[in-house]
Formats: structure tokens, sequence, C-alpha cells
């Protein structure tokens, strides 16, 4: 039996900061997020650190930059964008802690809201 394709949801901040990527780093970001609503891997696709199981990121690069688009695989039937930003380096490689606690607060607001 064929697995059923989840349906991605988008929290409305997640999904306006999405819509200021440049065109191509979207249709990157949506490509992956249909593979992983058909319940294949993605690339690009890591754990992020700092959260439970089925928390992921979307790493993608365009141009220098970077970028990020967070989804939670876990709640409810469907795929939730919980954030996307654009990754400024001040620290390397890790994620800056404002957008980590930004992606706990609307984990938090999203799963009282569904549960």
């Amino acid at each position: 039996m064929a697995k059923k394709t989840r349906s991605i949801s988008w929290i409305k901040a997640a999904r306006k900061d999405f819509e200021d990527f440049p065109a191509p780093v979207q249709m990157d970001a949506i490509r992956a997020l249909t593979v992983v609503a058909e319940g294949r891997m993605a690339d690009h696709v890591k754990p992020l650190k700092g959260f439970d199981t089925g928390v992921m990121e979307i790493v993608l690069r365009h141009r220098g930059d970077a970028f990020r688009v967070v989804y939670a695989v876990q709640i409810g039937e469907e795929l939730w964008v919980v954030h996307a930003f654009q990754k400024k380096s001040t620290q390397g490689i890790k994620t800056p802690k404002h957008e980590i606690d930004l992606v706990h607060d609307r984990l938090k607001r999203l799963k009282e809201m569904l549960l």
C-alpha cells in the first residue's frame, strides 16, 4: 500500500519570510518539502540540533548566502513549516540563539493549538 502524501502547512510568519527568499531558493525548498511530504528523505535536510526528533531543517545555499527552512514532522498529520530565515553568520556554523528560540516558541504554540 502506498504511503499517503502529507499536507504541507505553514505558520503564517514562516510563509511570509520564505516569500522573501530568492526564487531559486524557494523552488529548491518546495522540492525538498514535497519529497519529505511523500515520506522520502530529501537532499539538504538534517536534524535541527537542540530539538526532539522530527524537527528538521533544509539547508540551502544561493550566491554565497545561506538559507534555512525549519519544519516539524511529528505534530498532527501535516508537515508543518515553522520558520524560514536567511542565516547571517555571526557565530560561524552555529545557528543563532534567537533563531533557535523562535523555533522553540513557534513549536510550543503550534502544539498548544493542535493538540
